[in-house]
């Protein structure tokens, strides 16, 4: 296999490009002029919102709804209903999401998978651009490259250098066909020119037990999961796959600064309601997100969970997701991946 170019991958805008968001976002603190000015939604909120989250209680996406959610209910005095819908890598509860009525009284957090889902299922039944309105992008986290101890490779490149030295010898774990961890592994593949050999789980925990004892050689897990097995050097972490280094593993250099320019995938978590609803109501949901953001206890219960705050603006969000939907369509399209 040839390496592939990264520029092939990137879209139409890296992820850094949101980021602006962040210092203009998450640390900017709307004012009630702001709050109340020619762009706010009169009355709003006037009764209960729902904020529908696909996956499971106590994920980081379940416990990132929650403490924004807290924080908007404070504000509006109004409440925020936690509404678990999980099923299919969360398609069905953005379905449910999709069909409700766009008068901001219903909004649902998305993940990653929201902007691959249409390039894995045939049958898709929303359309993230058509049937939705971004909010926000909340959070990001990164992945990291991580190898069993046993494995000869304490670099990126050396980890390269061995894969082409033992072309199909090396196998990688994932949560599943077409989890984030199964992606990033298939980018590294085009992009370095290597041949690993996919082995899909049911699930990140299963993975990582079949990872931490040796039975596994390298996965690209999320960064919660990773730090407890570092430190206890049940696995060497090589990088981590954002544009800058993670706060919590500082010492890990990232994929670019590792020889691999561009190279960049994110875990995040993003507030999007369905298409339709009034800009103004928009604008409201945004702010007060902005402000959420910006307290301190939520700022730690993100970096507890591994995540940086963002709180870009409607239309950066925007701007990403088609990004992303162009940039991870052509990984799959190229890898033949099928989530059926």
């Amino acid at each position: 296999m040839k390496p592939q170019s990264l520029q092939r991958y990137t879209g139409i805008a890296f992820f850094a490009a949101t980021l602006c968001g962040a210092a203009s976002g998450a640390h900017a603190q709307p004012t009630m002029g702001e709050r109340d000015g020619p762009g706010a939604a009169r009355g709003f909120p006037s009764k209960p919102i729902r904020w529908i989250v696909p996956f499971p209680p106590g994920g980081a996406a379940d416990i990132i709804s929650r403490a924004i959610g807290q924080k908007l209910g404070e504000a509006w005095g109004q409440q925020i209903v936690i509404d678990n819908r999980p099923g299919a890598g969360g398609n069905v509860g953005t379905e449910i999401a999709s069909r409700a009525a766009p008068d901001g009284y219903t909004v649902i957090v998305v993940p990653a998978t929201f902007t691959t889902s249409p390039s894995l299922y045939r049958n898709l039944r929303f359309d993230p651009v058509k049937d939705f309105t971004p909010v926000t992008l909340i959070s990001y986290s990164p992945l990291v490259l991580v190898v069993h101890p046993s494995l000869p490779a304490t670099s990126v490149k050396r980890l390269i250098a061995l894969a082409r030295a033992r072309p199909g010898q090396i196998n990688y774990a994932s949560s599943g066909v077409g989890a984030s961890a199964h992606l990033a592994a298939e980018l590294f593949k085009a992009t370095a020119g290597v041949d690993i050999v996919h082995v899909p789980y049911k699930g990140q925990p299963p993975a990582m037990i079949d990872l931490v004892s040796g039975q596994m050689q390298m996965m690209f897990p999320n960064m919660p999961v990773v730090l407890p097995h570092a430190k206890a050097g049940k696995l060497r972490p090589l990088a981590v796959t954002t544009a800058k280094r993670a706060t919590v593993m500082p010492g890990i250099p990232t994929m670019i600064e590792s020889g691999m320019p561009g190279f960049e995938v994110t875990q995040w978590t993003g507030l999007v309601a369905p298409a339709g609803t009034p800009k103004p109501v928009i604008t409201a949901l945004h702010s007060e997100v902005v402000r959420a953001l910006g307290q301190p206890d939520v700022r730690r219960m993100l970096s507890n969970q591994g995540f940086e705050p963002v709180g870009n603006t409607p239309e950066q969000f925007s701007t990403y997701i088609r990004a992303e939907m162009e940039k991870w369509g052509k990984v799959i399209k190229e890898a033949g991946i099928r989530a059926e």
